[in-house]
């Protein structure tokens, strides 16, 4: 069976293709293309779960595209990379607030007994299940490193 997120990329690949929406086509068919080589390296259909790690894979690299090209100062590739972006999160799982994944990380902390940044693996190693697919692991890694200083 197909993940219900493979199946809606190929639903919106189809209505892309219909209204000529350029930007959302390209960044779909980069995202298919994604998954059909992890499901290649595999050798089996993708799960939901693992379908959510490549989209999530997919808006890191064009989050730190996007840090580059701001660097750089190419506008115009910023304002490309912000509409991929957008078009990623729409088939993502809705975003934790930051105050929700700082209480999430506090009740690890104290599930876990970390009391210092020697503890941080640990740590993240509990936390990043609870979070995944829907808190940047940055963001994550930098409240985990708040909690245990």
């Amino acid at each position: 069976m197909t993940a219900p997120v493979v199946e809606q990329l190929q639903q919106d690949m189809k209505q892309a293709m219909r209204n000529k929406d350029k930007t959302r086509l390209s960044v779909i068919r980069s995202v298919r293309g994604a998954m059909q080589n992890e499901a290649i390296g595999l050798g089996r259909e993708l799960s939901e779960e693992e379908a959510l790690t490549v989209l999530n894979r997919e808006l890191k690299q064009r989050r730190e595209s996007l840090q580059e090209f701001d660097k750089a100062d190419r506008s115009d590739l910023v304002e490309k990379m912000n509409g991929e972006i957008l078009v990623l999160q729409d088939y993502l799982p809705e975003q934790l607030s930051e105050q929700e994944v700082r209480d999430m990380v506090a009740q690890t902390v104290k599930e876990t007994g970390a009391s210092s940044k020697a503890d941080m693996g640990t740590v993240m190693g509990a936390v990043m299940p609870k979070v995944k697919g829907r808190a940047d692991g940055t963001l994550v890694r930098k409240i985990v490193q708040e909690q245990l200083q």
